[in-house]
């Protein structure tokens, strides 16, 4: 079986004015990602996973903040965007794993919406899909709600015909 497998991160300053964006979910809190687009730094770490499986270098090279095309834009469009890039190349995600690190708000009654939309994104099964949520213990930018980090690891594997 041809398999890649790829790891992504992000950080976003949480700044006020802006809304909080996690997995395509608005979530209700003072403070929202800083970011040429909408911040989602999950949407951003699993978009960047899967360029890494891909060796299609990073999301700002492929979607460079300079350009005013991408400016505010949903990050699930550029996470389809990618998908459809992974599927062109005959590969689909096996399975993803990711974590959100944010000391306020807790995400948990969250979770299963998220896991649900990077389901239907991806079109990958949602039991194949984990997303847990970490506090920094208050330590550093993230643990002072300043910040918000998101890592992920993804395996792809080649599709068949008989999917």
């Amino acid at each position: 079986m041809d398999f890649r497998i790829g790891f992504g991160n992000d950080i976003h300053r949480l700044v006020e004015s802006r809304k909080l964006i996690i997995g395509g979910i608005e979530i209700p809190f003072e403070k929202g990602c800083l970011g040429h687009s909408d911040g989602d730094a999950l949407f951003h770490a699993i978009t960047d996973a899967i360029l890494g499986a891909l060796a299609l270098r990073d999301i700002g090279w492929l979607f460079p903040d300079t350009s005013q095309e991408f400016k505010d834009i949903d990050s699930a469009i550029l996470l389809k965007k990618v998908m459809d890039m992974c599927h062109e190349r005959g590969y689909r995600i096996n399975n993803l794993d990711s974590t959100v690190i944010l000391q306020r708000p807790k995400l948990a009654s969250y979770i299963e919406k998220i896991r649900t939309n990077i389901s239907e994104i991806t079109d990958t099964p949602k039991t194949n899909i984990s997303v847990k949520a970490k506090t920094n213990e208050g330590l550093g930018y993230i643990g002072n709600s300043d910040a918000i980090a998101a890592y992920c690891v993804v395996s792809l594997i080649r599709s068949t015909d008989d999917e």
